[in-house]
């Protein structure tokens, strides 16, 4: 059986780095890592190929030589996977769909043959069991939870690493809070399930062997949802891992509680890990209290975060503006907050109502909703019905994305950044490509950007101040490039 993995294309987002990677020769920031541990599901005597759109074109030829077109995606991907069915349907190759996109919204798609939702280690079997027998269903659901204790190691070997800027690893699936905009309960559990340290350490074993020694992204939701587990458990093998084998840093993301720990921050610098995202989403507390967002509540942010940096793990950040208890304030609220906290990665959206949330449901109840999310955070439009003026709402988002991703306050933000942050305990080494990108940053941000006497004065002060930190704040700085892309795009429409 000859087996198409098809990844579709990721458009110009925030978090796509599009702008970026030119500077590092990379084409696509993330692999498909859903798709690689589908594989990994199917049977060993089935001929496997991987085509990610993002760093290869899909051709004809591939689709004449597959027998069946295992297609997934996320929201954003949502008309790129349409043109794919297309082809698919055109070509004659039957299409098996999963994953997130399909999992929220597969009845919006016709032409695929079979859907496997919810998790595949579940309804995967299922699906094969009834190809054997020549029965296969059309739809493939469960709202059981899988063991990830028995998921496989993901397989690399179908993806060309060398196009990738950053690996990805997962360790745990669900998240013990319920935030009453996002649908990772929905998807996953309200209770963290994880792999067994072996399976991690099989994983990132896998990836040095391959040659891999960039930065790898542990996509959990939440990776202190058990912290006690984290601590006792992964955390002191990764740590001996990374002395004996590694020298990999770690990026991943978790609830600003992380900042009450600091026997866990110390642990997880000394594994490697060098950057947190964190959903701060607003410094209104009636706007986290409306959300749910009870774990940011009754706290000092902007002490938590610094906390955090101190520590050795840069903060990146989502922010949302939109909630019902927001007033023409909240914009230079988030503004200030931003600023001050001094977290560079910033990502500001506007509330959306994702299929399956606790929102999505209260505010079709109320009459409130309007078309699908695009799965894009900051392309400027809601799927709700706002109860602040829109057009003042749509002049607030625009006015945050100009100020904080202006060159003057991203570059002041950047510096506050370095000024707290202690540097990490595992870095990348410096290679050709690492020095390409900074001569690179020099052409583009130093000599022909119109950002480049910022550039100057923060390498200026970065190489006297703090001179470990040189090489994150080139790589910081090539990331402005692409966020004032994005946002200056954002404020056109």
């Amino acid at each position: 059986m000859n087996i198409l993995l098809v990844y579709p294309k990721i458009p110009e987002t925030f978090w796509s780095f599009k702008h970026a990677l030119k500077f590092i020769g990379k084409n696509a920031a993330f692999p498909p890592l859903g798709l690689l541990t589908v594989a990994a599901l199917l049977p060993e005597a089935w001929t496997k190929r991987l085509v990610d759109m993002n760093v290869q074109p899909l051709k004809e030829s591939d689709l004449q030589w597959a027998d069946y077109v295992f297609l997934s995606g996320m929201t954003v991907q949502r008309e790129s996977a349409r043109e794919v069915i297309a082809r698919c349907n055109r070509a004659g190759a039957p299409v098996v769909a999963g994953g997130p996109l399909f999992t929220t919204e597969h009845e919006n798609f016709d032409g695929v043959a079979h859907f496997v939702l919810n998790e595949a280690e579940i309804t995967l079997p299922l699906f094969l069991a009834d190809l054997a027998k020549n029965q296969p269903r059309h739809v493939y659901s469960s709202t059981e939870f899988a063991d990830i204790r028995q998921t496989p190691t993901p397989l690399w070997h179908l993806a060309d690493t060398r196009k990738y800027a950053t690996m990805s690893l997962q360790y745990s699936r669900g998240c013990p809070f319920q935030c009453e905009f996002c649908n990772v309960t929905t998807l996953f559990g309200h209770r963290p399930r994880t792999k067994t340290p072996e399976q991690v350490l099989a994983e990132l074993n896998c990836l040095n062997d391959l040659g891999w020694r960039g930065k790898v992204f542990f996509v959990d939701d939440n990776l202190i949802g058990n912290k006690s587990q984290l601590t006792r458990e992964l955390l002191p093998p990764l740590i001996e891992w990374q002395n004996r084998v590694g020298r990999m840093p770690f990026l991943t993301q978790a609830s600003i509680n992380l900042s009450d720990n600091d026997d866990l921050m110390e642990m997880m610098r000394e594994a490697g890990f060098d950057s947190v995202f964190i959903g701060i989403e607003t410094p209104s507390e009636a706007s986290l209290t409306e959300c749910n967002k009870k774990q940011n509540t009754r706290r000092d942010l902007i002490a938590d975060i610094k906390r955090i940096q101190r520590a050795g793990l840069e903060v990146q950040a989502g922010f949302i503006v939109g909630f019902d208890s927001d007033t023409p304030a909240i914009f230079q609220r988030q503004i200030d907050f931003i600023q001050k906290s001094g977290i560079v990665v910033a990502m500001v959206g506007l509330l959306q109502a994702m299929e399956g949330t606790q929102l999505h449901e209260r505010l079709r109840l109320a009459g409130r909703l309007r078309g699908d999310t695009s799965g894009d955070n900051v392309d400027g439009t809601t799927n709700i019905v706002p109860l602040m003026n829109e057009q003042v709402l749509m002049a607030g988002y625009q006015k945050i994305l100009a100020a904080i991703y202006s060159p003057k306050n991203y570059y002041a933000r950047l510096k506050t950044f370095l000024s707290e942050y202690r540097r990490p305990k595992v870095q990348e080494g410096l290679s050709v490509r690492r020095l390409g990108a900074f001569v690179r940053s020099i052409l583009s941000i130093g000599i022909l950007g119109r950002e480049r006497i910022y550039y100057w004065k923060l390498l200026a002060w970065t190489f006297f101040v703090r001179p470990r930190l040189l090489p994150l704040t080139v790589c910081l700085a090539i990331y402005g490039v692409h966020f004032r892309r994005v946002c200056t795009s954002q404020n056109r429409e």
